[in-house]
C-alpha cells in the first residue's frame, strides 16, 4: 500500500497520508513520499490549492516508533530531524499555494505540528491535538517550538509542551491553535467547499500574501513595511488584480486565473 495516495480535481490537489493501521504515523517511506508529492503539486499549474488530510481515524500520529526502536529500520534522529520533518515543513512555508491541513483525527506529536506548520488548519469536531513528546522525554520537533506559542501565545503553549494535554477541536479554535472545527458530517463537504473557495480566488495574490505573513514571523516593523511595499507593488502588477478592479467597477463576479 503506498504511504501516500495523491489525487487532483478542480484545481485541487489533496495529499492523504496512507499509513491507516498506524495511524498514519511517518516512516521513511512516508516522509520521502510527502515531500516528492508536495514538489509535484507544487511544480503542476493546474493545481491552484493544496489539502493534506488522513486515511482512517488519524490525521497523523507523529514518528513511528517501531521504526526508531529497529536496529534494521532506525535512520538515526539526525537523518529523521534533518532529511524528513525540516524538508516537509519547508516545503509546507515556501510553497507558493495555499496549503489547507484538513486534520480527520488525533494529529500528535510531529503529526500536529506538520498541521499547524500549514496556512490554514481544520479539523473535525472529533479530532484532537496532542503534543506527545514530553510523555517519551523529547522535544516538540517539525517547527512546533515556532509556530505553537505564535499562535496560541508563550505561556499556554510552553504549558500544553510539558504537559502532553491532549486539545480538542473545539478548544483549538477558541484559543487560535487551528481556523475551524467542523461536525463531523460535515468535514468533507466544509473542507471541499474551504478548498473550492480558496481555488477561484486570485491565488498568486494569496502567494504573496504567504510570503508577507512568513517574513513577518521574524524582523523589525520597518523591515515589514518594505516587504509589504515590494510585494504590493508586485501584486499590483498581475493579471489578477486588473480583474479584480475591473469586476468590481463593473459589478461583475471576478474570474482569477492565478497570474
Amino acid at each position: 500500500m503506498e504511504p501516500i495516495v495523491t489525487t487532483s480535481d478542480n484545481e485541487i490537489g489533496t495529499i492523504k497520508l496512507n499509513r491507516p493501521q498506524a495511524y498514519n504515523s511517518v516512516n521513511k517511506p512516508l516522509a520521502l513520499a510527502f515531500q516528492r508529492q508536495l514538489d509535484e503539486l507544487a511544480a503542476d499549474p493546474a493545481i491552484r490549492v493544496i489539502v493534506i488530510t488522513g486515511e482512517g481515524k488519524a490525521f497523523c500520529s507523529g514518528q513511528d516508533l517501531t521504526e526508531v526502536t529497529s536496529p534494521e529500520l532506525n535512520p538515526g534522529f539526525r537523518s529523521i530531524l534533518e532529511e524528513h520533518y525540516a524538508p516537509i515543513i519547508t516545503r509546507l512555508r515556501k510553497i507558493p499555494k495555499p496549503i489547507v491541513a484538513a486534520v480527520n483525527g488525533v494529529a500528535a506529536g510531529a503529526g500536529a505540528n506538520i498541521a499547524l506548520a500549514c496556512d490554514i488548519v481544520v479539523a473535525r469536531e472529533t479530532a484532537t491535538f496532542i503534543q506527545a513528546f514530553s510523555a517519551i522525554g523529547l522535544i516538540p520537533d517539525s517547527g512546533g517550538t515556532y509556530f505553537l506559542p505564535r499562535l496560541i501565545g508563550f505561556q499556554k503553549a510552553l504549558a500544553i509542551a510539558m504537559l502532553g494535554d491532549k486539545i480538542t477541536a473545539p478548544e483549538a479554535e477558541r484559543i487560535g491553535m487551528i481556523y475551524k472545527y467542523f461536525p463531523d458530517e460535515e468535514f468533507d463537504k466544509k473542507v471541499r467547499a474551504l478548498a473550492s473557495k480558496l481555488a477561484k480566488m486570485p491565488t498568486l495574490g494569496l502567494a504573496f500574501t504567504k510570503q508577507a505573513f512568513n517574513s513577518a514571523l521574524s524582523g523589525t516593523l520597518e523591515d515589514q513595511l518594505v516587504v509589504e511595499n515590494k510585494l504590493q507593488i508586485q501584486a499590483s502588477e498581475t493579471a489578477d488584480y486588473r480583474e479584480g478592479v475591473d469586476a468590481f467597477l463593473n459589478k461583475r463576479k471576478p474570474e482569477f486565473k492565478g497570474k
